[in-house]
């Protein structure tokens, strides 16, 4: 392009007619001609085109500076103009232009030296280095937006990882929750199970025991048979190095049926130091990329494993707890029987002698009652026969009523009760009345409100012994004079008695059946009888309870079936 004007430029500079420049108009490039060092002669109109606030050429100079400076500029030729007109030779060089709007425009400059005239072609590079500069801004964008997206991955990267632990977190967190809301192991692991199936969006989920060498289901969130399994080779190696096994399959275990199509399957083992307890199986027909769900399930497994051991230590010593409690409540009771049976063995072996030693002079006594009573017709005085008749009588009454006293002790002790008798309830009533009647005469009133009776099967003499004991406290009870009342109510299936009194009342009547207690005070009651009692009633399937209010009296409420 230079050649081209130097060769336009030599057929002008040829003939000094200035209006020959004018040819320079045809080219879009700008172009100026200088004469001599500062004489400007011509621009075309391509030159005031492109910079249209020219004035004259120092101040055009000032705009002008060098895009790449020349190491032999000197300070009189800063311009690259001025060093146009000063350089001998042909000069050429990278050129910025600063406009009205502030606009940086590039340009090459191109001077040829034609005797006393310097003309220079301006280039226009302004759109070449705008091209070159939107090139770099681009390709520096393209590196930004490459590392942008490397940044943008490792974001991913991290944002997944952070959701795993949250994940991870949320799921231990509601493990723990679970765990600490039971003690039942087998409650744990479904409710563990259920809350993974939920989590990983799985079809079915269970848990198979591993005890003596053998897998066993045992606990399932759907319906299926508690039966023995086996795994494939596969799976056995994974749960030996105690690993997750991660596979797509047709069967979830070798005896399975297979399914329809291939499901994803999750067998996590679960161990306590080294010892195998069981694996978990979690089936889905979604594939899914299950790395950063390892982990979860590995710190699951963990906290599960310890909470099954911890649920079977506790259930162990439970039983043993109960067991304990069992053997306490059965030595209790053995106690009970032994000191009733000894009581009452010794107080029958008393009554017995004490019976022995009545008879024989209440006999004694009957027989001499009925010499006196014929002998008393012989006397003549009436007066005295008629005395000495009613001293008779009066004795014959005493001699019966020592008679039946002897036979009520005789009953109420019954040391022979092996087996079920047939007896009437009312009447074993009476007949403890009859032994406590020195505790009521001329102080106590009792009310029997008997209703129609029948037969049933008990042990009398153990029932005596509850009346008893009732009875007495009830007497105890009262302060002075007062009334007891029975009643007797007749079922079909049941007989209940109640023995009701007027006495202070019990303040305490949780633990009065208890051994041991007493309201008494000390070395006046044993804190037995009642506890006997409860253990006679319990003998016969019956109930015994108690209501009482203080001051007012108590009432005692027994029940026993009638067969």
């Amino acid at each position: 392009m230079f050649n081209k004007y130097c060769i336009i430029i030599n057929i002008i500079c040829g003939s000094l007619n200035m209006k020959k420049f004018s040819f320079f108009n045809k080219y879009y490039d700008p172009i100026m001609v200088i004469e001599g060092k500062d004489s400007l002669v011509y621009t075309n109109n391509a030159f005031k085109r492109t910079f249209p606030d020219f004035t004259d050429l120092k101040r055009f100079e000032h705009k002008l500076n060098y895009e790449i400076c020349p190491l032999d500029i000197s300070d009189d030729t800063i311009s690259p103009i001025s060093q146009a007109i000063a350089s001998k030779q042909n000069f050429s060089t990278f050129v910025t232009y600063q406009n009205l709007q502030n606009e940086y425009l590039y340009f090459t400059i191109n001077a040829e030296k034609k005797g006393n005239y310097t003309i220079i072609v301006f280039n226009d590079l302004s759109n070449s280095v705008k091209y070159q500069n939107l090139l770099n801004k681009y390709q520096q964008l393209e590196i930004e937006c490459s590392n942008l997206k490397q940044e943008n991955s490792s974001l991913l990267k991290a944002k997944d990882k952070t959701q795993a632990q949250a994940l991870k977190l949320v799921l231990v967190n509601k493990m723990l929750n679970i765990i600490r809301e039971s003690i039942d192991a087998d409650k744990i692991i479904k409710s563990i199970l259920k809350e993974l199936s939920l989590t990983f969006g799985t079809f079915d989920a269970y848990y198979v025991s591993y005890e003596n060498k053998k897998y066993r289901i045992t606990v399932t969130t759907k319906r299926k048979k508690e039966e023995f399994i086996t795994f494939d080779e596969q799976v056995q190696k994974s749960i030996d190095r105690n690993e997750i096994s991660d596979t797509v399959c047709l069967k979830e275990y070798t005896e399975a049926t297979p399914f329809k199509e291939p499901v994803q399957r999750l067998v996590v083992p679960i161990k306590y130091l080294n010892k195998l307890l069981g694996v978990i199986i979690l089936l889905s027909r979604q594939k899914r990329k299950s790395d950063s769900e390892h982990d979860i399930l590995e710190n699951i497994a963990i906290q599960l494993g310890i909470a099954i051991v911890q649920a079977e230590l506790y259930e162990k010593n439970a039983k043993n707890v109960k067991e304990l409690q069992e053997t306490l409540k059965e030595l209790k009771e053995t106690q009970l029987k032994l000191v009733n049976t000894e009581k009452m063995a010794s107080l029958g072996q008393l009554i017995a002698g004490v019976a022995h030693e009545i008879n024989t002079p209440v006999a004694s006594i009957k027989s001499n009652n009925e010499i006196i009573k014929k002998l008393i017709t012989k006397i003549e005085s009436e007066n005295i026969q008629k005395i000495l008749t009613e001293i008779n009588d009066i004795d014959k009454e005493a001699i019966s009523r020592i008679s039946k006293l002897v036979i009520s002790l005789k009953k109420f002790i019954r040391l022979d009760e092996a087996e079920l008798q047939e007896a009437d309830i009312n009447e074993e009533l009476n007949i403890t009345l009859n032994l406590i009647r020195h505790e009521t005469k001329n102080r106590i009133e009792v009310i029997r409100n008997y209703g129609k009776s029948h037969l049933i099967k008990c042990y009398p003499g153990a029932l005596n012994h509850v009346f008893m004991n009732i009875l007495v406290n009830a007497t105890q009870a009262i302060e002075g004079k007062g009334t007891i009342t029975i009643t007797t109510e007749y079922y079909d299936d049941r007989v209940v008695i109640k023995i009701k009194d007027t006495g202070k009342g019990i303040k305490n009547t949780k633990k009065i059946f208890d051994a041991g207690y007493t309201t008494k005070g000390v070395g006046v009651g044993t804190g037995l009888g009642l506890a006997i009692a409860a253990q006679s009633i319990e003998k016969h399937n019956g109930t015994i309870d108690v209501n009482s209010v203080v001051g007012k009296g108590s009432e005692f409420v027994i029940t026993i079936p009638s067969e």
